[in-house]
This record gives C-alpha cells, structure tokens and sequence, in this order.
C-alpha cells in the first residue's frame, strides 16, 4: 500500500490546490479502510501517518516559508485538519492527530 501512495507523487503537484489530491486519494484510502480496517486498524493508523507525512512534503515543495521547517509543516498540516476535516477521509477516521 505504501508503494500505491508513493506512485502518487503527492509531493510532486505542487500546482495543485489541497483539492486535487484529496480527490485523488480518497476512493482508494475509503476502500482501503473497509477492507482492511475490520482486521488491521494499527497497520491501516500508521499508513494514514504515511500519508500526511507525503502531505507534509507537499507542502514544503509548494510554500516557500515551510521548505526547511519541518516541525512548521506538521504544523501546517495540523491546521489544516482543523479547517477541513472532511477533506480527506483518513482524517475523519483518525481525527486531528498529526503522524
């Protein structure tokens, strides 16, 4: 699964809006989550920290005040969580916390 994620390039579209990868995303991570989320929470919890952290990237290469400031894209995307939580589905399912 976190093959599939990488071939996203998630970091690479920094011409995007936040939008365009959640769309992307979501119908494959939806799918993911009824499938193996019955059986495997835990390994389904840590593959959605996997993919924030590829959020965080995106939003390195796409702001320039965040391209050396990790701790400022985590917190960065916390925000985010907060402003669109029905952005993306792993967020409604974990919540707010920042992998």
């Amino acid at each position: 699964m976190r093959q599939h994620v990488r071939s996203w390039r998630i970091h690479r579209r920094t011409s995007a809006t936040l939008d365009e990868p959640a769309q992307q995303c979501n119908t494959t991570i939806q799918g993911w989550w009824n499938y193996y989320g019955a059986f495997y929470r835990v390994a389904m919890h840590s593959l959605f920290g996997y993919i924030d952290l590829w959020l965080m990237r995106w939003a390195r290469r796409k702001y320039r005040r965040l391209r050396q400031r990790k701790r400022r894209s985590a917190e960065w995307l916390r925000k985010m969580k907060f402003a669109h939580l029905r952005l993306f589905v792993h967020w409604r399912i974990v919540g707010v916390s920042v992998g």
